[in-house]
């Protein structure tokens, strides 16, 4: 996927942006006796106009927004998040319509900004020319979802270099000596996944989350984030009550696509919806 170059000058730093903003939000969801909410959307949907209204709407329930890349080949998505790039990708989405919506949430909502990508698209637009800019309008880390950690080096450098956090995402089969080497590399927070299916599926929160959220803790004190599957309030509140975040983003896809001709009023209600599965923390 060829996607065209921005000028340099589009993208200039957002005046006090930092990552001490992630662990702000992670902060005050714990001072509220909760777990912090990430909410994710696919960047160019339902439109590229709409989006930006959408990522509006979620920062107003979420402590974290997460934009989602569009990409053809999304490894380990669902059909609500596949079909949602791809309606991105069709209405025109550019790599900068990221940039410009991470700016707005950073200067418009107390929302830290994270983003999540595939390798292509990064490795596109030009990885270090992707990482300034990220970090320019504010966002805090990122992750890239296909890149294995023998591989990661050099986007982990340029990373390091722009102040941006990197964020892995474990699997549940994860051996104890590959997780403490992923750890170890990680900086900002840790995803780990929820289920064991694709995104947006509708199995059970998995018996493992406790026991791979217990040896991630053994090995650094970055938060986690319960990922990959939480569709329901209910499985949030159960994710909840052993991560410090969860994170979810199909449910909200699949909401709007379930009501197109009033999307910004289905994100808002399923935004609502996922935060008041948070309150009170979970037992």
């Amino acid at each position: 996927m060829n996607l065209p170059a921005a000028p340099a000058a589009c993208f200039g730093p957002v005046v006090g942006a930092s990552s001490s903003r992630l662990q702000r939000a992670l902060r005050g969801a714990r001072r509220l006796d909760r777990c912090a909410l990430i909410l994710s959307a696919v960047v160019g949907f339902p439109d590229r106009l709409t989006c930006r209204s959408v990522l509006h709407l979620l920062a107003q329930s979420a402590d974290l927004v997460q934009l989602r890349i569009p990409h053809l080949d999304m490894v380990r998505d669902g059909l609500a998040m596949r079909q949602a790039a791809r309606t991105a990708l069709q209405a025109g989405f550019r790599m900068p319509d990221v940039f410009a919506g991470a700016r707005e949430l950073v200067r418009g909502t107390r929302a830290a900004v994270l983003i999540s990508s595939h390798w292509q698209p990064v490795h596109d637009y030009g990885a270090a020319r992707f990482a300034q800019h990220a970090a320019d309008v504010g966002v805090d880390a990122v992750l890239i979802r296909d890149l294995p950690l023998d591989h990661a080096g050099p986007w982990r450098a340029i990373a390091r270099t722009t102040g941006l956090g990197t964020i892995p995402l474990l699997t549940p089969t994860t051996t104890p000596h590959r997780l403490a080497r992923i750890v170890g590399h990680a900086t900002g927070l840790i995803y780990a996944p929820a289920t064991t299916g694709l995104t947006g599926n509708a199995e059970p929160v998995g018996p493992h989350l406790p026991d791979l959220t217990s040896q991630v803790r053994a090995l650094t004190s970055l938060p986690v984030a319960a990922a990959t599957g939480l569709s329901t309030p209910d499985q949030v509140r159960t994710a909840a009550a052993w991560a410090d975040a969860v994170v979810v983003g199909s449910a909200i896809m699949r909401r709007i696509q379930a009501e197109p001709q009033t999307p910004l009023a289905a994100a808002a209600a399923a935004a609502r919806d996922f935060a008041a599965a948070l309150y009170p923390k979970a037992p």
